[in-house]
């Protein structure tokens, strides 16, 4: 299964860690595994190249994890786009779990 667990500080979204594999179907052929796959992607891609952001990102290839934090102090607009972004994310993770709640689980601590 995959847990995806958001960190939060507040009303704010500070990050995320994706950890496991969803189970269900071989890899190659697992679409939640892709559909997570490409939307921690996204969000990191917007985050770090697109708003050069330059947030922490770990990739842990032993616990098929990834994590990405957010850096503390953000401009306005930046922290506005972020949260919407991390929310969206969220949303996405959650509708997920919804239609396939044996593949994937969401957290919010």
């Amino acid at each position: 299964m995959t847990t995806v667990t958001f960190s939060t500080q507040g009303s704010r979204i500070v990050g995320f860690e994706v950890k496991g594999h969803s189970g269900y179907a071989p890899a190659g052929a697992d679409i939640v595994c892709a559909a997570v796959t490409s939307a921690v992607r996204l969000a990191e891609c917007t985050v770090n190249d697109v708003l050069g952001l330059e947030a922490a990102v770990k990739v842990r290839e032993k616990d098929a994890s990834v994590s990405l934090k957010l850096p503390a102090a953000l401009g306005q607009t930046n922290e506005s786009t972020c949260q919407a972004l991390l929310a969206g994310l969220m949303v996405h993770f959650v509708r997920l779990a919804e239609e396939y709640p044996e593949h994937i689980s969401v957290m919010e601590v």
